[in-house]
């Protein structure tokens, strides 16, 4: 998978502290942490998942314990966890672990929930050649690290923002008049980028095919009326990749692969999946 983004990391954790701290430090473990007092710290999961963002936390740690711990174990991300068995364990000043703790958590259980419902998805359409792809659909100022945590979970990314790939939707193509005028002006001021459209229908498929659009989002689609689409397009422009879109649910997540589609859009992996249980614990 790719790398995180270490200088996007730094700005997440640099702005979550700075909101967790915004009003002094830590005023109960001041009060109650002796100042030299040192502990292990395991991470725990209560829940069987997927772990994305350990590196996250350890920056964490790294901002507000300066460096100074040790890092005792460290499970990599995109790994299954079992439930009770420590994702990270770290040792170091008890005053500076419980500082982190709360942030350190956040970000790893939010992560760690999206990697895990990706991982139930790719597992659902396992052996199809169908690839989970997520969306734009993300918090804003987590988009690089939610979608990092996509990639843990076996799933692949559409587009960063907005100036990396066209995707062109309904209202652009009211707004152009046709999905081949669409196409044409996308070709002509974004040459280069990857040009994908979406369609409704069948004939605005066969449209889209005609005027070489390199993706086509089939946008709530059947099963069946994919399974069509896949036929239109083998036989029109084989190297068209699809993508079904809407209506999407794990249950039925197998049948849309099963139609022959590239690839499935879901949106709730990064805007509605819930987070992985994890918790800390001082020895």
């Amino acid at each position: 998978m790719t790398e995180l983004d270490t200088d996007d990391v730094r700005r997440v954790v640099e702005l979550a502290l700075a909101e967790d701290l915004r009003y002094g430090p830590d005023a109960t473990t001041a009060a109650t942490v002796p100042e030299d007092a040192k502990a292990l710290a395991e991470i725990v999961p209560r829940a069987t998942g997927t772990v994305a963002g350990v590196p996250v936390a350890l920056a964490v740690f790294d901002a507000v314990l300066g460096g100074k711990y040790e890092v005792l174990a460290a499970r990599k991300d995109g790994s299954r966890l079992v439930a009770g068995e420590p994702a990270l364990v770290v040792r170091g000043s008890v005053r500076g672990l419980l500082t982190a703790e709360r942030t350190a958590l956040n970000l790893l259980c939010h992560l760690s929930g999206i990697a895990t419902t990706t991982a139930a998805w790719v597992s659902e359409v396992d052996g199809t050649g169908c690839a989970i792809r997520d969306s734009r659909k993300t918090l804003p100022g987590l988009r690089l690290l939610q979608k990092y945590a996509v990639r843990c979970g076996g799933g692949v990314n559409h587009r960063m923002g907005l100036g990396d790939a066209v995707l062109i939707k309904d209202n652009h193509v009211v707004a152009a008049g046709s999905v081949t005028a669409a196409l044409a002006a996308a070709r002509e001021h974004a040459a280069g980028l990857p040009c994908e459209v979406e369609v409704d229908t069948l004939d605005q498929l066969s449209e889209a095919l005609a005027a070489g659009a390199d993706e086509v989002l089939l946008d709530n689609f059947t099963p069946e009326a994919c399974a069509e689409a896949v036929r239109v397009r083998d036989e029109v422009s084989p190297k068209t990749r699809l993508e079904a879109s809407g209506g999407l649910k794990l249950e039925n997540a197998r049948a849309y692969a099963e139609s022959g589609v590239d690839f499935l859009a879901v949106g709730a992996l990064t805007h509605s999946s819930p987070a992985l249980d994890l918790g800390m614990d001082l020895h």
